[in-house]
């Protein structure tokens, strides 16, 4: 069950090696979590995840999981819920995609949707389903600024992840009373090792999320920025003329 203040003892990543998630696990572990499943795709990355955690007290699993093999998500996440109740649910799995090559390989582009919006849909649900016959628990999905509107540079990763929120907002609201907590996540970009070099203005750190994280589930939030000044920008953006939108360097 979780603490008094929102807090979960017990953690399910989905996306067990997202560098976001993973500093989200150390947070929520340096305050009251105690056991935490990481899934994801069987790997020396996820094993090497699940040892650095352990280190830091915590009961450490691993279960195999792969967005892009929906018939396997119920078996793969009913092992987890076996086990006993889920405080938190973290959804945060997915690839950003090569926009220039996925524009000319539909192939590529259909598998970046099917794991940012499938895989998210079919995980979603079966999550949700799970935390409502427990009775209690949070679900929190890592969605995007690019969700808001989709660009030119990025829109079929855009695409898939403004379904992904129109979902989590949606599911939100049909288990509004039933104890389960949904709450989307909408950072910008996020500097990772593996892009750090190409930071984008108003971008944040893994760490940066994991603040917001934590503060969204105290406030049992429904929606967080991070950083915050992303709402409105994001909101100027979204009203503004398209003709006018396209000459921007976006």
């Amino acid at each position: 069950m979780k603490d008094a203040s929102g807090l979960p003892q017990s953690l399910l990543v989905l996306g067990g090696t997202s560098e976001t998630a993973l500093a989200t696990a150390r947070r929520l572990i340096a305050r009251r979590t105690r056991t935490v499943w990481l899934a994801g795709r069987p790997s020396p990355a996820l094993e090497s995840a699940a040892a650095k955690l352990r280190l830091l007290g915590p009961d450490v699993h691993t279960v195999p999981f792969d967005a892009l093999d929906p018939e396997s998500h119920q078996a793969a996440l009913g092992k987890v819920f076996a086990e006993g109740d889920v405080d938190l649910v973290l959804l945060a799995f997915g690839v950003p995609g090569d926009q220039a090559n996925d524009e000319r390989e539909p192939a590529a582009a259909v598998r970046v949707a099917q794991t940012n919006y499938t895989g998210a849909v079919s995980a979603g649900l079966i999550s949700a389903l799970a935390l409502q016959a427990q009775g209690h628990g949070s679900l929190v999905v890592f969605s995007s600024v690019a969700a808001e509107r989709a660009r030119r540079s990025d829109f079929i990763y855009g695409s898939g992840k403004a379904g992904l929120d129109a979902f989590a907002q949606g599911l939100g609201d049909a288990l509004h009373g039933t104890g389960v907590h949904v709450m989307v996540v909408r950072p910008g970009a996020v500097r990772t090792k593996g892009t750090a070099r190409r930071a984008a203005a108003l971008s944040t750190t893994p760490e940066a999320v994991a603040v917001a994280v934590e503060l969204g589930l105290r406030r049992r939030s429904e929606t967080v920025w991070a950083p915050g000044s992303l709402r409105a920008v994001t909101s100027v953006l979204r009203h503004l003329p398209r003709g006018l939108f396209r000459r921007l360097p976006l």
